[in-house]
């Protein structure tokens, strides 16, 4: 709720999509280069209590967000002001996401058996995905009902109701045995891991790339707004679509399992992504878009699945805050890095041309990656997946 509110807010105040690419990059920033030292640091704490301060942190990220849309709190303020404010909280935003994936990834490990490690992985995937489908529709409503400022209160609402949930979860072991460990050390032994492990960085790489050019939804608010002119509540439904044809394929996937011809599955996947992006870029009739937008989403999480139970079979317990920084890095950056490059692409040759380019570009990658990573190519989990059951056995 709180990212597409935002860009539509700064959209409808400057009408300028390099806005757009200026939010993107302030939240890569930080995520990108802060991710190695989080990656250390989760490895290091106990994860409950470290993911209690990141959602207190970003209940304050919330909180100034609503103050800045509010009119009785910048009523004399210049949009010029209003801007910066916004810029700075995103960015503090990008600080505190680069903590999340590491230590939600690494106490997934510490709650359910690894042999169930794909299925609880597709739950989890999907559970946030349900909440980005709930969070993209009643956003873009919300904003034509009761208005931007309003709609970001009831996100800092969820955001206070998100930290007390998490007291339900009980204290966990810490599983690095190298407490203390120096930093510079640690991160090197993290991202040897990932690039001597070709199936992880064939499967970091392919999706970095896709969703690097792919990164639509930064400029869903120029469709909404120039192109297919339906408003706040139908950026709602194009944002939605997205997620709901993730999900509805993660609660599919949750009974067929993925682990057979793994890396093929995972190439096709992406494949499908880039031609849905060709398409919506093209269309300009509105249910087309939502149903090429939908497709895409369900390809998307196709790919996130797969990717998600690679990472969790191939990675030691001990090594997964690192292992899931270089995962943000790659893939969980590339989403801003993917806004800016959205916004500024949009900013130079227009919002078709720029979502073409990111689909044909993401065949590009697809194709190349198939053809040069024989080990992504010809991936297969059933093994893995028989070991662990052995190991929990």
């Amino acid at each position: 709720m709180q990212f597409i509110v935002i860009e539509w807010q700064v959209y409808s105040i400057t009408k300028d999509p390099w806005n757009l690419a200026l939010i993107g990059a302030c939240e890569f920033i930080p995520a990108f280069f802060v991710a190695p030292i989080a990656g250390h640091i989760v490895d290091q704490r106990e994860k409950r209590n470290l993911l209690a301060v990141c959602i207190a942190a970003f209940s304050l990220i919330s909180l100034g967000l609503f103050l800045l849309t509010s009119d009785k709190f910048v009523g004399g303020w210049s949009t010029k002001a209003i801007l910066y404010g916004i810029y700075a909280l995103v960015f503090f935003g990008g600080f505190m996401r680069s903590f999340f994936g590491p230590i939600i990834f690494s106490l997934i490990a510490l709650l359910v058996p690894k042999k169930v490690y794909p299925n609880a992985a597709t739950w989890s995937t999907s559970t946030w995905k349900s909440a980005a489908v709930l969070g993209a529709l009643f956003g873009g409503f919300s904003i034509s009902w009761i208005g931007v400022a309003n709609t970001l209160c009831i996100v800092f609402v969820l955001v206070l109701l998100a930290f007390l949930v998490v007291f339900l979860i009980k204290k966990k072991p810490i599983l690095n045995k190298k407490i203390g460990e120096p930093i510079k050390e640690s991160l090197k032994v993290g991202i040897r891991f990932v690039f001597q492990n070709k199936a992880v960085l064939g499967a970091l790489t392919l999706d970095m790339i896709a969703v690097l050019f792919g990164g639509t939804v930064a400029i869903l608010t120029v469709f909404a707004q120039d192109i297919l002119e339906v408003g706040s509540t139908g950026f709602g439904i194009l944002n939605a679509s997205i997620s709901l044809g993730s999900i509805l394929t993660m609660f599919v996937t949750t009974y067929i399992p993925i682990s057979k011809n793994t890396g093929k599955k995972l190439l096709v996947a992406v494949f499908i992504f880039g031609i849905s992006l060709i398409g919506f870029g093209l269309s300009s009739i509105f249910w087309v878009s939502v149903l090429l937008l939908f497709i895409s989403g369900a390809a998307d999480g196709i790919s996130m699945i797969i990717r998600q139970t690679i990472l969790q079979l191939k990675t030691p317990d001990h090594m997964r805050g690192r292992v899931s920084s270089v995962n943000s890095m790659f893939v969980g950056s590339s989403n801003e890095l993917g806004a800016f490059e959205s916004g500024l692409a949009t900013k130079l040759v227009g919002p078709v041309a720029a979502v073409v380019f990111g689909g044909c570009m993401t065949l590009l990658t697809v194709l190349t990656i198939g053809i040069k990573n024989q080990t992504l190519r010809n991936l297969d989990l059933t093994k893995d997946m028989e070991n662990q059951e052995n190991n929990d056995e």
